[in-house]
């Protein structure tokens, strides 16, 4: 039976863990890095580039590459190049697959099964397109749980005695904090709040404003006007956002950034930590009203927390973690690795639901998680009220029914319309998805009983289901969110995966085959030059052939449109000359590689 592996699939980066020997590890990418950047890039050539690959050329490419992608999972966001549009999903695919094939290599076997981490105030449509996209890598996601929650899981394999704690999760993209109680055998959510576009990206982008800020200033000129250089500029803002960490400046050293008039400009500065907390300072509070809210859903103060968690590389910026403590009153503990735990911690769950139990403190041989739902489920009613079905931070999975009846006499259909959200109003909440009910009875308003049931499964997806209660039969409701991928749509995107994956092995043997044939030609026309006074004019004209054969194929090969039968035609062209060279006095006969 393959392992299951667990997958924090992040804004910024993303990890992928195995637990072997009863303890959750790290699964390092190709280069040996422990962490992958969460970047995907399309060459003119025709290459996928992910991870390291994708972000060494991105100032020369920038055009042409995606990252931050999971900020617009679950919207209608498209990143369109070559003339394909993607969805988010179809890009975050590609990522799950770089991580997916990494796991492979690391363990030497096929991986299927996979455990998938989400901000915990992910709504369901974004849930459901993070399954999607594993769908689409070729992934069997056995479920999709929350980074906090994970992390916490991470930390209680290992840690301390029953407490409740406090999960931070600042990530790349990201704000989530979860009030988790870790007990005997039990890790159970008690309350979750944040912000889905709060995270590091946001710091960035001060520091990288700030800086086409002085280099306006400075050298009169706009850099965002060039799309190499700025890519230049965020990525020094990125790394003096990383140096402020342990040091309280940072020197930025961009020479030749671009050119004024045929003069190269060369830009130095040095940004103090004081400069960027003042600024980053309100993002940093941001964070203060998730924390409270959390604390006062789950019932409990501040001074009860046996333990703060920081989760997410954001976190480790001091001015954070002095918010923290300011909040809290409690030090935050860092002995688990931020960028590295929430992989661990689904890993641990998917070996958990493969049925290899790990041990949780004091639990014994059984793990049980109890998630929570991050945001309220209403219904629109008459006057556009949202009629809360399901409130906020119920614990997972919730099956609740209620009965509905007519607004408008004899009515034979109804459109419910279903909201996330914490506010009154429809208008100003979340729609995810619109049920249409149809063949009611005809009947006075308010007659018909139309019961109404929400599901939501452990990974936190919502299904739904409808029976009118006067004739007893079950009525189908269809979703109409457009935002959401269909099946017909994900289906398409993973054969447009699997025929991509054929590709590229066929790009990455045409790469060979390419080589050797020029290595044969080379070799053949030495021949010819050593042989020309005693070959054969009958065989010296079969060899000419031959070559021109070869090397007409190599001059016909078009990457996207070869077939494995193209490739071995190349390869037999290559034996053949190979095979005639072997014939004659001095030739070389097969070569290397082949």
């Amino acid at each position: 039976m393959s392992k299951t592996i667990g997958i924090d699939l992040g804004t910024t980066n993303s990890c992928v863990s195995v637990v072997e020997a009863g303890n959750p590890v790290i699964i390092p990418n190709e280069r040996g890095g422990r962490t992958t950047p969460s970047v995907v890039a399309f060459t003119k050539e025709g290459e996928r580039l992910v991870g390291d690959a994708a972000v060494r050329q991105s100032v020369t490419n920038s055009a042409r590459t995606v990252s931050s992608v999971k900020r617009h999972m679950g919207t209608d966001w498209r990143f369109t190049v070559d003339g394909k549009a993607y969805s988010p999903q179809e890009i975050s695919s590609i990522i799950l697959a770089k991580l997916k094939k990494d796991a492979e290599n690391y363990l030497g076997e096929t991986v299927t099964d996979a455990v998938i981490t989400v901000p915990a105030y992910f709504n369901d449509i974004q849930r459901q397109a993070t399954k999607d996209a594993g769908r689409i890598a070729g992934l069997n996601v056995l479920r999709i749980i929350n980074e906090p929650t994970s992390a916490a899981l991470a930390y209680g394999l290992n840690n301390g005695t029953p407490q409740k704690i406090m999960v931070y999760d600042l990530g790349g993209g990201t704000f989530d904090v979860s009030i988790i109680e870790i007990g005997e055998g039990v890790i159970e959510v008690l309350a979750t709040n944040g912000d889905n576009h709060l995270g590091g990206d946001d710091f960035d982008e001060r520091v990288t404003g700030y800086l086409v800020d002085l280099i306006r200033k400075e050298k009169r000129i706009d850099i965002k006007r060039d799309p190499a250089a700025y890519q230049r500029v965020k990525e020094a803002a990125e790394q003096a956002k990383k140096e402020l960490s342990s040091a309280e400046s940072a020197c930025i050293l961009l020479p030749y950034l671009a050119l004024d008039g045929g003069s190269p400009v060369n830009f130095e500065c040095t940004l103090t930590r004081a400069k960027f907390n003042e600024l980053t300072g309100d993002l940093v509070d941001r964070t203060a009203v998730p924390v409270r809210n959390a604390l006062t859903d789950a019932g409990i103060a501040a001074s009860e927390l046996g333990k703060v968690i920081l989760v997410g590389g954001s976190t480790r910026i001091p001015a954070v973690q002095d918010k923290v403590f300011q909040l809290t009153g409690i030090v935050p503990s860092k002995s688990i690795n931020p960028d590295e735990c929430v992989a661990q911690g689904a890993a641990a769950q998917g070996s958990t639901l493969s049925g290899n139990a790990l041990t949780l403190y004091g639990g014994g041989n059984s793990i049980l998680l109890l998630d929570v739902t991050p945001l309220s489920l209403s219904i629109e009613t008459v006057g556009g009220v949202a009629t809360r079905l399901v409130e906020r931070n119920t614990t997972l999975p919730v099956h609740y029914s209620q009965i509905f009846s007519t607004a408008a006499p004899y009515q034979r259909n109804v459109e419910i319309n279903v909201l996330q959200g914490e506010r009154p109003m429809a208008r100003d909440n979340r729609s995810i998805g619109k049920f249409r009910l149809n063949g009611i009875k005809r009947a006075p308003a308010g007659v018909p009983q139309i019961e109404v049931t929400f599901d939501i499964d452990a990974n936190g997806i919502l299904t739904v289901s409808a029976k009118d209660l006067d004739t007893g039969r079950q009525q189908s409701i269809t979703i109409t969110d457009n935002e959401r991928m269909s099946d017909a749509e994900i289906e398409q995107a993973i054969r447009d995966a699997q025929q991509y994956a054929a590709q590229d092995g066929i790009r990455r043997g045409l790469f060979e085959v390419n080589s050797e044939a020029k290595r044969a030609v080379a070799e053949a026309q030495e021949l010819l030059e050593k042989t020309k006074k005693t070959m054969p004019k009958d065989e010296k004209k079969r060899l000419k052939a031959e070559i021109s054969d070869l090397q007409k194929r190599i001059a016909a090969e078009k990457p996207d449109r070869m077939t494995e039968g193209d490739l071995e035609q190349i390869r037999g062209a290559v034996r053949r000359l190979r095979d005639h060279m072997g014939t004659q006095p001095g030739g070389s006969g097969q070569g290397p590689g082949m």
